[in-house]
């Protein structure tokens, strides 16, 4: 084999060795390795903390500060002469919100304790009619046994007169007797007979005084039977109208029922209100709750009791509010609408659904950060619990 021949054979041989790798290509596929062992640990991380804390949470901005506020009506009609509360202004419980002329009220107070008074008199003069009848009955009952008593003397004197009479007709026919002896004892009898009848119309007379006595009496008694002069019926009534007055009258004063802030005052001085007119509202801010809106979808583990985490734009995230569930709506609003929806006419897309839940508020973080009916809140609510 020549030189040229060796030649040849050694360049086939050089041609034929594979090419070495380059640097790069092997430091961009340890990245990827990296890469994709970052995203598969972040994955396992996520689903870890969705299984074990996020699918125990549910949530929602769909949720409103909400208070049981309270409406200002007045109980009596009248013109208001002092109104010194204005809307945005706080008040607590008893401070005084409008105040309505009294004269009127003065007066059928002062008229009312007058028929009290006269009522209280004409009572007492009943308990005293009572005494008197009680006294007229007895004396009317000495008048019967007075009668009865005469009414026997008088039989008596009738009975000696027949007896009399008939010894001296017996000697008559003998001429013992004479005829003005005979003569005398038959008008002894028949005096004695008529004082008879006379005694006893004089009993049927008492008698009969005695049943009107008795009567009367029973009538004297009915008045104040089972109760003394205060708590008498007649009293009594009266006493509820003097009460009656006296409630109007300080129903002019009409003061706060809670502690709370004023809103929607719509009153002035001079202005002449009904009952029942709608003065102002007291916004009780410090037992403000919150409304949330859940989809119905939500709602599968929420129940009452678990606690909350809330948060409102007014103070921003750093400051959270803590609650807890109290109640869940007995229906969406849709089915308490006005014109509720007719799901059984026209073409029909479901609409997914939500449900009102009531979360009570912290009463010591409220009065921290006051919030304010219709303030908008972010809702989390913690269904492992």
């Amino acid at each position: 084999m020549d030189a040229r021949t060796e030649t040849a054979g050694a360049a086939g041989q050089t041609a034929a060795a594979p090419a070495p790798a380059k640097p790069g290509n092997g430091r961009r596929n340890q990245l990827f390795t990296i890469l994709g062992a970052v995203i598969v640990v972040a994955a396992v991380i996520y689903f870890l903390y969705w299984l074990l804390v996020a699918s125990h949470h549910v949530g929602t901005d769909d949720a409103y500060i909400n208070a049981d506020v309270a409406q200002i009506t007045p109980q009596v009609a009248g013109s208001i002469i002092a109104a010194p509360i204005t809307d945005t202004k706080p008040v607590k419980k008893g401070d005084v919100l409008v105040v309505i002329d009294p004269s009127d009220y003065k007066i059928a107070l002062a008229q009312a304790k007058a028929t009290l008074d006269q009522t209280s008199r004409q009572v007492q003069g009943d308990f005293a009619n009572n005494d008197a009848q009680t006294a007229m009955t007895a004396a009317r009952e000495a008048d019967v046994q007075r009668a009865q008593a005469q009414l026997s003397s008088a039989k008596s004197d009738e009975a000696r007169a027949v007896t009399d009479l008939n010894r001296r007709k017996a000697l008559a026919p003998a001429g013992a007797v004479s005829g003005d002896e005979l003569t005398s004892a038959e008008d002894k009898y028949n005096q004695a007979h008529e004082a008879v009848a006379a005694a006893q119309a004089a009993v049927l007379t008492a008698q009969a005084n005695k049943t009107a006595a008795i009567g009367q009496q029973k009538i004297a008694n009915a008045l104040i039977t089972g109760a003394g002069v205060n708590d008498n019926p007649q009293v009594a009534a009266a006493q509820a109208k003097v009460d009656q007055a006296q409630l109007d009258l300080d129903r002019t004063t009409v003061r706060s029922p809670v502690d709370g802030i004023i809103a929607k005052n719509n009153i002035e001085i001079g202005q002449r209100v009904p009952v029942g007119a709608d003065l102002m509202t007291v916004v009780p801010i410090e037992s403000d709750y919150v409304n949330a809106n859940f989809k119905e979808g939500q709602l599968r583990h929420v129940h009452i009791g678990q606690p909350v985490v809330l948060t409102s734009d007014l103070y921003g995230k750093s400051v959270k509010f803590h609650g807890k569930v109290v109640g869940v709506s007995g229906g969406t609003g849709a089915a308490f609408a006005i014109i509720p929806a007719q799901n059984a006419t026209g073409n029909w897309i479901k609409v997914v659904q939500r449900l009102p839940v009531r979360i009570a508020l912290d009463p010591d973080e409220l009065s921290r950060h006051p919030l304010r009916v219709g303030l908008s809140m972010d809702v989390d609510i913690d269904t492992a619990k």
